[in-house]
């Protein structure tokens, strides 16, 4: 049997780098909070090495339409700590 060559990539909307599904971390925004993806709505990827990006708190503004960059950087060092 052949192996299966598909494999899921996706995008790091930080450094716009493609990486395999699994290596990724998958949030969303709900009500203006940063979240896990919960299974539903809009979501979007994020590399574990652009944790720390300077780019990271206007990307993740941008992508929750949200202008509080500071507070959603700390709610993702919250998911990091809590719940990864």
């Amino acid at each position: 049997m052949a192996p299966n060559l598909n494999k899921p990539v996706r995008m790091c909307i930080v450094c716009r780098e493609r990486f395999s599904q699994g290596a990724l971390m998958r949030l969303q925004c709900r009500e203006g909070s940063l979240e896990f993806y919960a299974g539903q709505g809009r979501s979007f990827y994020l590399c574990f090495s652009c944790i720390e990006h300077k780019k990271t708190p206007g990307q993740l503004a941008r992508h929750c339409k949200n202008g509080a960059p500071q507070m959603l950087m700390n709610r993702l060092k919250e998911i990091i700590v809590n719940d990864g």
